[in-house]
């Protein structure tokens, strides 16, 4: 009996010794196919194949990771524009000469924004623009050939505007301090004003009034930087946009003599519309 017990028992160990190593041998196989499938013979070496484009080489340089405005950081800031034009005496390209001619302008933007996300803000903007100017005399003359010659007197010209609009930042951190930054500003602007021009003098001066209205959709691109740890310097210019104008225009008595509209498409540096402006920015919550 004993030697049946031993015999069965030395049958159980041999079976299964030989189930475990064919299971064995099975994953083997199944592990070098599998690596096979992934590898190739460099030299009669197996090397693993490279992918055509390895992110494991790519870099990366985490410009996204410059943070120059912090979520839920409240911006107070006032923009303001100025600029004058004088000509007096001054000959242009031989053709146009006697030139008196002054002008104005000058606006100021104060603006509430509020970050909704790491260097993204939305904002509102007020705005009010003046300008005015005057034409002494300009004389335009294009000699015997042509038989064309004429002069313009004593012109002036005064306008008042009112500017709201929304607007949407994407600042971009190009340092890793925070202190230098690039905007990318997208503006949706409204504007109405009056303006009123004047011709003649004396009792034989005559005028005008005109009602203005626009709506612009506005590119702003930018630069800004910290001057103090919560108070920054901007510099904005506009590259113009999609715009639609209209002009009505009343004489003295206040009677419609005109109307007009236009509408437009363009994108160009515009040097009249360059904005600087101070930023303060409330109740920071910037991490170190």
């Amino acid at each position: 009996m004993k030697r049946l017990l031993l015999f069965m028992a030395a049958v159980t160990f041999s079976l299964t010794s030989a189930f475990a190593q064919e299971s064995s041998v099975d994953a083997a196989s199944q592990n070098g196919a599998s690596k096979a499938s992934i590898t190739d013979k460099i030299d009669g070496k197996e090397a693993p194949k490279t992918r055509f484009l390895p992110t494991s080489r790519r870099v990366d340089r985490n410009i996204n990771l410059n943070k120059f405005v912090y979520k839920n950081e409240f911006m107070l800031g006032i923009a303001a524009s100025y600029g004058t034009l004088d000509v007096a005496d001054t000959d242009i390209m031989l053709l146009v000469d006697d030139i008196n001619l002054g002008l104005r302008r000058a606006a100021v933007m104060p603006y509430f924004a509020y970050a909704y996300h790491d260097n993204l803000s939305v904002g509102m903007r007020f705005g009010y623009e003046y300008l005015t100017g005057d034409l002494g005399n300009v004389a335009l003359d294009l000699g015997s050939a042509a038989d064309l010659s004429f002069s313009l007197s004593d012109i002036g010209i005064k306008s008042e505007s009112y500017a709201w609009s929304l607007f949407h930042r994407n600042y971009i951190g190009l340092d890793r301090r925070g202190i230098v930054g690039a905007i990318l500003e997208a503006e949706v602007l409204v504007k109405t004003g009056s303006s009123s021009m004047y011709t003649g003098v004396g009792d034989a001066r005559n005028y005008s009034v005109s009602k203005n209205f626009a709506a612009k959709l506005n590119i702003n691109p930018g630069l800004a930087v910290y001057v103090f740890p919560e108070v920054c310097v901007t510099v904005t210019v506009g590259i113009g946009g999609l715009s639609y104008k209209q002009v009505k225009q009343y004489d003295a008595a206040g009677v419609l003599t005109g109307e007009r509209w236009n509408s437009a498409l363009k994108f160009k540096l515009n040097i009249a519309d360059i904005q600087i402006g101070v930023v303060a920015h409330l109740w920071n919550k910037k991490k170190n």
